[in-house]
């Protein structure tokens, strides 16, 4: 047991990039010791990991119901006196009755994933697993750890933590977590051991058996943590559409085929790479052919989040009869055939290294509770993340671009559009050479609308300036499903 105070984790949490809760009324409502990393060497840190319960006050228990509760990963790293290298990560100091190397007495606290000596005992962990450890590192064959490499942390990461390496390797680290396989560890595995050249390598990963004190019948894995192939010089791929974007807008009379920032053999090439992780999952995970209900239920479900995102955002009211008419032609499909896919798909979750682009962060919806990420789907699902991804690049340099001179604007914004639809078309071929069928089009139809739908509620809510870009696509999908043509946003 840890004598940590719940106040001083709360006091943590809220100064954190990965909390998902700050704003809301919460307390932290439990706080579990999982373990101690065991790689610890003699007048090193000790490394526990806890996981913390945190209940909001703004859920359903006003209306009678449960209360909201998440849990999150917190590993710290315990030493006997202050380390002034750590005073950007200290989380607090408190007495404890435990008995540590030093004795009892005052404990100082930090972000283990701040200290480097903290995460040598990680490495080390990996490299030679204890298996009497409650804290249980598993590693795939095939690669050998540098137990020599500094450990560098990620900077600009929202829901998790990741820490390079050196340039051997670099580990992710769940913070939210809930009992069950996590997808990004589950594919990133299938994938390594079929050799796909199209993911980073999975090394290994960290797991727990909770709760401690049930009989193992009842116990279910948590995964913390996942250690994959480090690419130094990769480029994020967001990042890499945005600059060619850029090149574009800089010589604006000149059309996009002919820009020295050209995107189009990029936007093929990683077509080309989605189709081949698509090929593998089906191969490797079942796949159902689902009739006329599961076709039925989906065009019911787009419907759904259609009518609720016009009372958000009234400005699709306008548009809401021709998408309604987009998602009716998938309730008219025989059937629809589901597999295993990334779910979450869009530019910034790819990689363009010197082996060609990698997809990345398999998790899927972050939102979603971690049983619904692990369903199959449609796998043109993730071909529509990237094809509004690819119209969002674009309009938002678009939107940084200030200039009064509305000739100017007015090439920017034939540009933008031109870009989109080259690029969107690249993609496309990329990963479907022989074109799409009709039902194919018109599941591929549906899947943008939904997704332009869902971004115009997010852009509402979260970036009003912004709500203009899905609207804009809403808008021509609304006429092109008004014309009976396929819009693709």
């Amino acid at each position: 047991m840890t004598s940590m105070s719940p106040q001083v984790i709360a006091d943590y949490l809220v100064r954190t990039r990965w909390f998902g809760g700050k704003g809301r009324p919460f307390e932290v409502s439990s706080i579990e010791t999982l373990g101690e990393v065991p790689g610890q060497v003699e007048d090193g840190p000790i490394v526990p990991i806890y996981l913390v319960g945190v209940t909001y006050a703004d859920g359903d228990t006003a209306a009678g119901g449960p209360a909201e509760t998440e849990f999150y990963q917190v590993p710290l790293s315990l030493y006997e006196r202050p380390q002034g290298r750590l005073d950007h990560a200290f989380v607090g100091w408190w007495e404890d009755e435990r008995t540590y190397p030093w004795g009892n007495g005052w404990v100082h606290a930090y972000d283990a994933l701040h200290d480097r000596e903290a995460m040598a005992c990680w490495l080390r962990s990996f490299a030679d697993p204890d298996s009497t450890s409650r804290i249980a590192f598993h590693t795939l064959p095939g690669h050998e750890l540098d137990l020599t490499a500094h450990s560098t942390l990620f900077s600009g990461e929202q829901s998790n933590s990741s820490v390079a390496f050196g340039e051997d390797a670099y580990m992710k680290v769940f913070r939210k977590v809930t009992p069950g396989v996590n997808p990004d560890i589950q594919l990133h595995q299938v994938l390594t051991e079929v050799g796909s050249e199209n993911v980073a390598a999975l090394y290994g990963w960290v797991d727990t058996l909770v709760p401690e004190s049930a009989p193992p019948e009842r116990q279910e894995v948590l995964q913390l943590a996942m250690l994959q192939q480090f690419f130094r010089t990769a480029t994020d791929g967001w990042d890499l559409a945005l600059a060619s974007v850029r090149a574009l807008f800089g010589d604006p009379e000149v059309h996009a085929s002919l820009s020295g920032g050209d995107f189009a053999g990029e936007a093929s090439r990683l077509g080309e790479a989605l189709a081949e992780v698509h090929g593998q999952l089906a191969e490797h995970f079942p796949t159902e052919v689902r009739g006329p209900d599961a076709t039925a239920a989906l065009a019911d479900a787009m419907a759904e989040r259609l009518e609720r995102a016009v009372a958000a955002v009234p400005a699709l009211g306008e548009y809401a009869g021709p998408l309604a008419d987009t998602f009716t032609r998938v309730a008219d499909l025989d059937s629809i055939t589901v597999q295993r896919v990334h779910g979450d798909l869009h530019l910034g979750q790819t990689l363009r290294t010197s082996k060609g682009w990698k997809l990345v962060d398999f998790e899927g919806e972050p939102a979603r509770p971690l049983a619904e990420r692990m369903l199959p789907d449609s796998r043109w699902r993730d071909v529509a993340g990237m094809l509004r991804s690819f119209d969002y690049a674009p309009r938002s340099v678009e939107h940084a671009q200030v200039d009064d001179d509305p000739v100017t604007r007015e090439q920017r914004r034939t540009r933008a559009e031109e870009w989109a639809i080259r690029n969107r078309n690249h993609f496309l071929i990329g990963y479907s050479p022989d074109g799409l069928d009709d039902d194919e089009r018109v599941l591929l139809d549906a899947y943008v609308a939904d997704k332009a739908v869902y971004e115009a509620v997010y852009e509402a809510r979260n970036r009003p300036g912004w709500l203009d870009i899905p609207l804009a696509a809403v808008a021509r999908l609304a006429e092109d499903s008004a014309l009976g043509e396929g819009g693709l946003g």
